[in-house]
């Protein structure tokens, strides 16, 4: 029994998949966008739990800690779960058209941020606006996915992954 965990611990561990981190966005609809058949959805709020993933109460305190961060500084923080990216091909693609499409940031600024994650799929990304790139670099957010998300996702613990994610990435872009 204690064999078939870590076996399946390890199979999960290599099947996860994640894309790179904090890649710029342009908060301004993308030609792609804009010309695309395929159907991005809207955003509910700041956290859009599209998965089912959260009970109601987690959805409340990720959404009070997005909201009290934004209140603070103006930067925005958006959290997406998906159980398909439609007819994309590119989960990265489709992470920085949805965060394109539905205007996360400020677009005078470009101060936003979206985590897109599919459960299903086993992919997450970061996406930034170029004003946040500057402060959230490529780097900052691989080692958030790297040590705080992705070992809290491996042991299926997905609220508490993007929560210790989320308050680090608050952390250091307020730094």
């Amino acid at each position: 029994m204690i064999k078939m965990k870590q076996i399946l611990k390890l199979l999960l561990f290599l099947s996860l998949t994640v894309t790179s981190s904090c890649n710029t966005q342009n908060n301004k609809l993308s030609e792609t966008v804009q010309s695309s058949n395929n159907k991005l959805p809207v955003l509910q709020d700041r956290v859009s739990d599209f998965e089912n993933i959260f009970t109601s109460d987690q959805k409340e305190n990720l959404t009070k800690i997005i909201k009290d961060f934004e209140a603070k500084t103006t930067n925005q923080i958006a959290f997406v779960s998906v159980k398909s990216i439609g007819e994309y091909e590119n989960f990265d693609k489709f992470a920085l058209d949805l965060s394109n499409f539905n205007g996360v940031g400020q677009k005078d600024l470009d101060n936003g941020l979206i985590i897109v994650f599919s459960k299903k799929m086993r992919e997450i990304r970061i996406s930034t606006g170029t004003g946040t790139e500057k402060i959230l670099t490529n780097e900052i957010c691989q080692k958030i996915l790297n040590e705080l998300i992705l070992p809290e996702f491996r042991e299926g613990k997905y609220y508490h992954g993007i929560e210790s994610g989320l308050n680090a990435l608050i952390k250091n872009w307020t730094n």
